[in-house]
C-alpha cells in the first residue's frame, strides 16, 4: 500500500479522486488535536459489485469490490486466510456508535481497495499517531473482504434504543448437547470477518478497526484461521479439514443466484425488522478437534464416521466426490448423512469455515480444530435444527467439542459513498 499510482496500477481500483479528510491537517502544534481520533478516515470508492455478490477466484493480488447489494465475504470466492473478531461496544452513546460505524466503513472501503487508512502510516506530523498501522505497506489487496454483523446483545433494552429492531431470527443460540462453551470465546455485540489471501492483510484490517474503535469498542475475542475448509467455487478442489477429509462438497456456489436467494439472503418478506433485506445470518462456532485421538483411529472407522472415503472424498458406494450420495448406505450416525439437506427438511447453509491451530493446551495436545462459519437466511430453520441432529447422533462427536459460539445479523451491503455499515438499522 504505497503511493496512489502504484495502487491504481496493481489493483485496478481507482484511488480516491481527491484527498481524504485529514485529522492531521487539523492538528495544531503541541498535540492540541490528538483527541480528534480517526473520525476523518478517507473514503475510497470501489467498483460496484454484481448483484449476486460473487467474485471469481483470481490472482491473489486482486481487489474485491466493497460496494453492492450484499456484503462481500459471504458468497465471494473463499480466500486462504481469516481473522475474525468479536467486539464489545464500550460506549453508551448511540451517536458515538453511529460515528464509529461510519468511520469503520470508510476505512474498510480503503483497505479492501488496497489503500492505507486515512493519510497513511507515515509522512504526517511526528506529534500525532499515524492513521494507518503500516504493516501492510507495499502489499496488494489480496482479495481482502470485510464483513460486519450485529449480535443479540447490541439490541438489549436500555443500550442504544434498538430493542424494537432486533430481528426475530436473531435468537440466542441454544446450548447443544456436548457443548463446552467458553464465555470468553462466545458472543459479542459486533463481529468483523476479515478474509484475505495474505494473513498480514487480514490481520492489518482487524488491527486498524480495533485501533479506530479504541474507547468505543474492545475486542472480546478473535480467531485466526488458515486452510479454508469449504469453497464457494465448486469447480475448484474441495478443501480438507484437520482430520484430512473433504467436507462441504455440496456447499452453495457463489454464482448460484437462485440457491443464494433461497438459502442465504434475507428476502423482503422475511425482513420483519425492516433493515435486513439483502443481509444474512452468521453462525460462528469454535470446534476443538481431538487430533491425537483421531490419529489413532483406524481408517475404516474414520471413513464410516464421515460417510466418505478419505482419498477421493466420494460418498459410501460412489466412485467420485460429487456423485449424489446414497444416504441409506451410510451408517445412521455418519456425519454426511446427518448433515445432508435430505435429512434436514431441505435446510441448507453456506459454509466458510477455516482450520486453526493455536499452540498446545498445556498438556502437550494441539489446540486445533475448525472455526465453523455458516451463513443462512434464518438460523432457526437451518443451522439450529441441523446442529440439534448432529449433536444428538453424530459419531464425530467423540472426536470434537464445540467450545465457542456466536450468532450475528449481517446487514445488506454498502451501496455507495453516502451509505455505511448498519445505516438502515440506525435510521
Amino acid at each position: 500500500m504505497s503511493e496512489q499510482k502504484r495502487n491504481d496500477d496493481e489493483t485496478g481500483v481507482a484511488a480516491p479522486a481527491g484527498p481524504a479528510p485529514s485529522r492531521r491537517a487539523l492538528l495544531g502544534w503541541g498535540g492540541a488535536g490528538l483527541a480528534l481520533g480517526a473520525a476523518a478516515a478517507g473514503g475510497a470508492m470501489a467498483v460496484i459489485r454484481p448483484e449476486n455478490d460473487a467474485v471469481p477466484a483470481a490472482d491473489s493480488g486482486a481487489a474485491v469490490p466493497f460496494h453492492g447489494a450484499h456484503q462481500a465475504g459471504i458468497a465471494t470466492a473463499v480466500q486462504d486466510r481469516l481473522h475474525f473478531a468479536a467486539f464489545d461496544v464500550t460506549t453508551k452513546d448511540r451517536a458515538e456508535l453511529v460515528s464509529l460505524l461510519k468511520e469503520w466503513t470508510r476505512a474498510a472501503e480503503r483497505m479492501t481497495a488496497g489503500h492505507a487508512v486515512g493519510d497513511g502510516a507515515y509522512g504526517g506530523p511526528a506529534e500525532a499517531p499515524p492513521d494507518d498501522t503500516g504493516e501492510a505497506l507495499g502489499l496488494k489487496p489480496s482479495r481482502l473482504t470485510l464483513t460486519i454483523g450485529f449480535g443479540p446483545s447490541l439490541f438489549a433494552k436500555g443500550r442504544f434504543g434498538l430493542e424494537d429492531k432486533r430481528p426475530a431470527a436473531l435468537v440466542d443460540l441454544p446450548k447443544f448437547p456436548g457443548d463446552n462453551l467458553d464465555t470468553a470465546r462466545s458472543g459479542g455485540d459486533i463481529c468483523v470477518q476479515a478474509c484475505a489471501d495474505d494473513p498480514q492483510v487480514a490481520v492489518h484490517a482487524i488491527r486498524n478497526l480495533a485501533r479506530i474503535g479504541m474507547g468505543r469498542t474492545a475486542i472480546r475475542w478473535s480467531q485466526l484461521g488458515f486452510g479454508k475448509t469449504s469453497s464457494t467455487t465448486p469447480d475448484a478442489q474441495t478443501p480438507r479439514n484437520m482430520f484430512g477429509f473433504k467436507d462441504g462438497t455440496r456447499n452453495i456456489s457463489g454464482t448460484d443466484t437462485a440457491a443464494l436467494d433461497k438459502h442465504v439472503w434475507v428476502g423482503e418478506k422475511d425482513d420483519d425488522a425492516g433493515w435486513m433485506a439483502g443481509g444474512s445470518y452468521l453462525v460462528a462456532r469454535r470446534i476443538r478437534m481431538h487430533i491425537e485421538t483421531w490419529d489413532r483411529a483406524p481408517l475404516q472407522e474414520q471413513e464410516d464416521i464421515f460417510g466418505r472415503d478419505k482419498g477421493e472424498g466420494a460418498a459410501v458406494g460412489k466412485p467420485k466426490e460429487h456423485d449424489e450420495p446414497f444416504l441409506k448406505a451410510m451408517l445412521p450416525s455418519a456425519h454426511v448423512r446427518l448433515a445432508h439437506p435430505d435429512s434436514n427438511d431441505g435446510a441448507t447453509i453456506l459454509r466458510r469455515g477455516y482450520s486453526f491451530t493455536d499452540g498446545t493446551d498445556g498438556l502437550g495436545r494441539l489446540d486445533a480444530g475448525l472455526f465453523f462459519i455458516a451463513y443462512q437466511h434464518d438460523s432457526r430453520k437451518a443451522f439450529i435444527p441441523m446442529q440439534r441432529r448432529l449433536a444428538a447422533h453424530d459419531a464425530l462427536n467423540v472426536y470434537i467439542q464445540h467450545v465457542g459460539s456466536a450468532h450475528f445479523a449481517v446487514p445488506p451491503g454498502v451501496r455507495g459513498k453516502d451509505d455505511w455499515w448498519g445505516r438502515a438499522l440506525f435510521s
